[in-house]
């Protein structure tokens, strides 16, 4: 048991009653108290609960303005409110219903009555934080590449798009590394297809470790992979790439592929630049520089220059 409950009134007498009637069920492993709804809220934000006990007519902060700061932080909207109001206040519980709280219980409470309620409320909340967990879960798996846990190529492309947009509406840079192994057929005929899938888990690790933890970093497809460097500019992205390079020819394997040792090939490209508006344009740009790359003789960061490139065989 490890659930927690905010019980928020200005009547001590009444907070006790709560916490030595739910502490009888053993629902609870942490109670949290307030005497007004600004003080729950500032509770609730330092100690998050599962579940929230809250009376309506409160001094300072009563509980319709508590509802109304909750609907204000969507983290919080989630949490199952149970209001406490008296006998005959109906037009009271409608409001507060209205106004986003889960269900009432009446003052004086029935002890039995009010366990019922938390109960039914505290195992909603544990089937929304389960579905919550299974989509976020399914949201990760749609979103990552299986073999090395890096983003997917459709992730890629929704993130770059987002980029690209931030940056025109920032005036800012963004640039983007391509990165090629090099000769990776020979290593995937000469070895297997299951060894060249541990060649590209390590590249990947490597390539991780030499990000920030904003960069993204993507399977692009077979041995290709791409980061993307928001806010980078061509220096620092070419110091970036160079690092990878190294990084990369610098792995060590066991077993099977003890004697190998590897390359990459890497292309830079900095946004905004002529001629390039789109993503498609963009990832074009980066992907000449690594066929320039390539074509130099393989093992180096080449920066995409439009001179350079306007008749780049494909």
């Amino acid at each position: 048991m490890s659930d927690s409950v905010l019980i928020i009134d200005d009547s001590e007498a009444i907070r006790e009653r709560i916490i030595r009637t739910l502490e009888s069920f053993d629902l609870f492993a942490r109670f949290y108290e307030a005497e007004d709804g600004l003080e729950g809220f500032k509770k609730l934000l330092s100690s998050p609960v599962d579940i929230i006990l809250c009376d309506l007519e409160m001094p300072r902060i009563d509980g319709f303005k508590f509802l109304s700061m909750l609907k204000s932080r969507p983290d919080l909207q989630d949490v199952p409110v149970i209001i406490l109001t008296g006998m005959n206040d109906r037009e009271l519980k409608i409001k507060g219903l209205e106004q986003g709280a889960s269900d009432y219980v009446t003052k004086p409470f029935d002890p039995e009555e009010l366990v019922a309620r938390v109960k039914v409320h505290l195992k909603i909340k544990h089937l929304q934080d389960d579905l919550k967990r299974s989509n976020e879960l399914l949201l990760e798996l749609s979103n990552t590449d299986h073999l090395t846990g890096l983003f997917n190529r459709r992730y890629l492309m929704d993130a770059l798009d987002r980029e690209l947009q931030r940056c025109v509406r920032k005036d800012g840079c963004l640039s983007l590394i391509i990165m090629d192994i090099d000769h990776f057929k020979r290593i995937n005929d000469t070895h297997g297809h299951l060894q060249g899938d541990v060649v590209l888990q390590k590249v990947a690790l490597n390539l991780q470790k030499e990000l920030r933890s904003y960069d993204i970093a993507a399977r692009y497809g077979g041995e290709e992979f791409v980061a993307v460097l928001p806010d980078a500019t061509p220096n620092e992205a070419l110091f970036v790439a160079e690092r990878i390079r190294q990084s990369i020819q610098g792995i060590k394997f066991s077993g099977a592929l003890t004697s190998l040792s590897i390359t990459v090939s890497l292309g830079v490209a900095t946004f905004p630049t002529r001629n390039c508006a789109t993503v498609d344009e963009f990832l074009k740009q980066a992907d000449d520089a690594l066929y320039q790359a390539k074509a130099d003789g393989r093992n180096r960061v080449e920066f995409f220059e439009l001179q350079l490139h306007q008749g780049v065989p494909r």
